[in-house]
């Protein structure tokens, strides 16, 4: 019956689990540890838990298992692990299916701790990364070799907005016998088709849209069931990345207002970018949305909307930017993204200061970029408020 069920009803409903006393919001199960009938009983348990059986919160929890499995039918996915973060995830995700020698290739343009996991962890425990243009599939044509163990990608890059084609990268990275991971997040569940186009593994940072009220960190792995049973949750039980209960709960609460969150905010961005085209302070407005965006076409193809974030590039640098980021009065100064209030993050003094100058450049992270991650606020308020600093700004 689940399966039939839209989107909107599957994040309300799915994976609901009720106790004994029929609650009507979701039961936060806040134990560490779950008590057997006898010794036998904790034997079995250990060698087979049932679909209802725990044996450890590190190791699942009513909670969490009702959080994970709603987002697995919302996503089309077989089955999914939440976890702590969402870089927990991102590096749970790839430790937990690399070892030394194993050989992966990687768009280039990623948030910045997405960069450390692959330039700093994954090559120091001998896993060679290769960096490509992810717009180019001819990059990844030449790149992905049947040596290949995994490739890596946001599908929006953060803060840039370059959109991956998902289907193009599954096709060349599935004739060589690749494993396709995909961090999701700027697409969200509302927008994604991922699993579908041909991705593996789905990563989402829970942090942003899912929780969309800047309560908790958490993050999700989705994929089959074999790959987060027999090579995810070996590895995330055992070095402790699992998400609580308590975030769970927080994040059940925000799956039931996701859709129309997103939808909202993803109008209000588009009016938004609309609205700046031209503007005398910019240099350039980037918004998957946009006609004159590079991957306006696949943007409509593979998501349908251009999503919640625009950034837009300040003409004079630093100076001009932090000028417009202090005159704004309604968005917030900080570096999350997805929230129910408005964000502003200058990437080249905050996600992204660790990358060299030359990293910056090649990415198209100039020092008059700002990434805007549009809430659910009046739109004509925030239209009014970002003029009115742009003008302050220049």
């Amino acid at each position: 019956m689940t399966n039939n069920w839209n989107p909107r009803t599957k994040a309300v409903h799915s994976g609901t689990r009720r106790s004994q006393y029929g609650e009507v919001s979701e039961a936060i199960f806040l134990t560490q540890g779950f008590v057997y009938d006898s010794a036998q009983d904790a034997a079995a348990r250990f060698e087979e838990a049932g679909p209802d059986e725990f044996i450890y919160a590190r190791y699942g929890n009513p909670t969490v298992k009702m959080f994970e499995e709603r987002v697995a039918i919302l996503e089309g996915a077989e089955d999914s692990f939440a976890t702590a973060s969402g870089m927990a995830a991102v590096s749970g995700a790839m430790m937990s299916m690399l070892k030394a020698g194993d050989k992966v290739v990687s768009s280039r343009a990623l948030f910045g701790s997405c960069l450390y996991v692959l330039e700093e962890i994954l090559t120091r425990y001998g896993v060679e990364v290769t960096f490509v243009d992810g717009t180019d599939l001819a990059q990844w044509e030449a790149a992905v070799t049947p040596d290949t163990t995994a490739v890596f990608f946001e599908s929006i890059s953060n803060p840039t907005l370059e959109v991956i084609d998902i289907e193009g990268v599954a096709k060349i990275a599935h004739a060589n016998g690749a494993l396709v991971v995909v961090d999701n997040v700027f697409a969200t569940p509302v927008y994604s088709n991922a699993i579908e186009q041909g991705a593996d593994v789905v990563v989402y940072s829970t942090t942003k849209h899912i929780d969309g009220q800047g309560r908790a960190l958490g993050g999700i792995v989705l994929g089959t069931k074999e790959f987060i049973r027999k090579t995810l949750e070996p590895y995330m039980k055992h070095t402790g990345g699992s998400m609580s209960p308590f975030s769970a709960w927080l994040h059940l609460k925000g799956l039931e207002t996701l859709e129309l969150r997103v939808h909202a905010q993803t109008a209000s961005a588009q009016a938004i970018a609309e609205n700046l085209q031209g503007h005398a302070a910019l240099d350039r407005v980037i918004y998957p949305g946009l006609s004159d965006h590079p991957q306006a076409e696949l943007t409509v193809n593979q998501m349908g909307k251009g999503g919640t974030v625009l950034a837009i590039d300040l003409k004079g640098g630093r100076k001009a930017a932090f000028k417009f980021l202090n005159a704004v009065q309604i968005a917030i100064i900080s570096n999350n993204l997805g929230d129910a209030k408005s964000i502003l993050t200058h990437p080249a003094t905050t996600t992204h200061q660790r990358l060299s100058q030359e990293q910056k450049d090649l990415l198209g992270i100039t020092d008059g970029l700002v990434r805007v991650s549009v809430g659910i606020e009046d739109t004509d308020d925030l239209i009014a408020d970002i003029k009115q600093a742009l003008d302050a700004a220049s």
